[in-house]
């Protein structure tokens, strides 16, 4: 075991040199990035009841399916401390202050920090939420904490953040496209922007695991056999409303998604294939026994997941969530 944990300080090590030459592609420069107030009523202006009144008439429009799956989404943006404090217990993971991997982990965090601050803003100003409600949701997320399966191996942690980061991409693009169709626009460029943001952090996490790949491919293939068993779980999978235990909130949170077509079964394929594909693990030589055995589940997973997938009722049961107001 002691050789193994060596070994992934090792790799570790070696990411960081990586990752330092490129963290300028994968984070944009703070002095240029845009912050919420680029998108929201300014309230130094004559004119900011006059753009609060124009928010709330845009937000009309929204389904409840789809102020639902946002809101669901802005909390779990809003757990961002609980990430971060996760993020720094990787072990290989250097804590000094001016390390590369406190450094990225910081500068990760002030780009993601911006996605909470704007939606929870957007939500309070729209006049369809029950903040209090959906206050209380927050601090129960941060309060409880998550457990993905991943402990504290650096592989299986940016083996998920790879596919999580992927899957917040494709949540916030469908968001911002359901409300461009529903008329409003302003938050269609929210939700676009911060699906910008995650796409290029999908892009630095999957580039980090291509590089334990090539350095330590079984071991990093068995992390990754070993995650998709489990399943990664979303953050939001620790949702909960007052009175309701863990789990309950987040099923009719996923029934809402998936009626919109917002995440779907699918959508956790198609990015099980396109880590696949990037990674290029049908192709990855010199694997031991036990990560030939890992790859062969790795790559039959798919199609078998796809005709689960096919096999699942669109769920029609509608619930009414504390967080909507009205």
């Amino acid at each position: 075991m002691r050789f193994f944990e060596e070994k992934r300080r090792e790799v570790m090590k070696h990411i960081e040199k990586y990752m330092l030459e490129k963290m300028d592609e994968y984070l944009k420069p703070i002095e240029t990035n845009w912050q919420p107030s680029d998108f929201l009523p300014d309230s130094t202006r004559d004119t900011f009841f006059q753009e609060i009144k124009e928010l709330q008439e845009s937000a009309k429009g929204l389904s409840y399916d789809l102020v639902a799956v946002l809101i669901g989404d802005t909390i779990t943006e809003e757990a961002l401390p609980t990430y971060e404090s996760w993020l720094t217990m990787v072990e290989g993971v250097d804590l000094a202050e001016e390390g590369g991997w406190m450094k990225w982990t910081r500068a990760w965090t002030a780009e993601e920090n911006r996605h909470g601050d704007l939606l929870n803003k957007y939500l309070y100003l729209s006049g369809r939420v029950n903040m209090r409600a959906m206050e209380v949701s927050t601090q129960y997320l941060l309060a409880d904490g998550f457990d993905i399966g991943t402990g504290t191996d650096p592989y299986r942690n940016f083996i998920y953040t790879s596919f999580q980061e992927l899957a917040t991409n494709v949540s916030h693009r469908r968001v911002a496209s359901q409300a461009k169709k529903h008329g409003d626009t302003l938050l269609s460029k929210m939700c676009g922007v911060i699906a910008s943001d995650e796409a290029r952090h999908a892009k630095a996490y999957i580039s980090f695991i291509s590089k334990a790949f090539e350095v330590d491919a079984s071991e990093a293939m068995i992390a990754f056999e070993d995650m998709m068993r489990k399943k990664i779980v979303m953050p939001a999978h620790f949702l909960r409303e007052v009175g309701l235990k863990l789990g309950q909130t987040f099923g009719h949170f996923t029934d809402a998604a998936q009626r919109l077509g917002i995440y779907t079964a699918i959508d956790y394929v198609d990015i099980l294939r396109d880590l696949i594909e990037e990674w290029k693990i049908a192709s990855i030589p010199d694997l031991n026994e036990a990560g030939e055995k890992a790859r062969d589940y790795v790559m039959a997973l798919p199609d078998r997941l796809i005709r689960v997938a096919d096999r699942m009722k669109n769920p029609m049961l509608e619930y009414k969530f504390s967080w909507i107001s009205g």
